[in-house]
């Protein structure tokens, strides 16, 4: 059984809501994985992106980084 898909609120972290958008994911990681393939942010000097991420139904939000050359995801410092 798939797991259940919910609706995220993702932008870069250097960035204003302004730049948020919506993705369906299974999860955090799955929905800020989902945003840097549709919307190709901006790398930081280590190869990463910094994302917030907030969960539309709960309002849970956090900040993820995402290391792009393996796709590996970790909280934010």
């Amino acid at each position: 059984m798939p797991p259940e898909t919910r609706r995220y609120e993702v932008h870069p972290a250097h960035h204003g809501r302004d730049a948020t958008h919506t993705v369906e994911g299974a999860s955090y990681e799955d929905a800020a994985l989902a945003f840097i393939d549709r919307w190709h942010p901006a790398i930081d000097a280590d190869g990463e992106v910094t994302l917030m991420v907030a969960d539309c139904e709960t309002g849970r939000q956090v900040c993820l980084r995402v290391d792009l050359d393996d796709g590996t995801t970790a909280p934010c410092d």
